[in-house]
């Protein structure tokens, strides 16, 4: 079944992209949800009209997520957690954790768009990939140290 997303949705596309999906999984939840709609002839009509007529603001929204990367770039961060004698986390480090420090140094990324790709349990260093657009994503390198 093909589908054109409405929003961003993590593993499946970007908003606007015709993607396929298994029926039931856009019958009984995509669309519903209203995160999808069901990629006809005329609704793909409606989408490259639509495209084209935001081609200029698409192109300065991925500038403006370009020069966001620049930024973040030379970003280092330090994350301080509770530890155990062992060394080991108590919980785990996440995308939230990472987008909480991020904020404290004044940038303002959406959580969802932080991806850690192991789980953080232990006292180290790691990265994050930030995914500002759907052709522009920085990492961003994190170390875990004890409170």
């Amino acid at each position: 079944m093909e589908i054109i997303l409405k929003e961003d949705i993590v593993n499946l596309g970007y908003k606007n992209d015709i993607v396929t999906v298994k029926s039931g999984y856009g019958r009984n939840y995509l669309i519903p949800t209203g995160k999808a709609i069901i990629a006809s002839p005329s609704a793909k009509k409606m989408l490259a009209e639509d495209l084209k007529q935001r081609a200029h603001k698409l192109e300065k929204i991925k500038k403006d997520a370009e020069a966001l990367a620049a930024k973040l770039e030379g970003v280092s961060l330090t994350i301080a957690t509770k530890v155990s004698s062992t060394g080991s986390i108590f919980g785990s480090v996440g995308n939230i954790q990472i987008a909480e420090a991020l904020a404290k140094l004044g940038f303002d990324i959406d959580r969802k768009s932080i991806v850690v790709k192991d789980a953080v349990k232990e006292v180290g260093q790691y990265t994050a990939t930030v995914r500002l657009h759907k052709e522009v994503s920085v990492e961003i390198p994190f170390e875990v140290v004890a409170e």
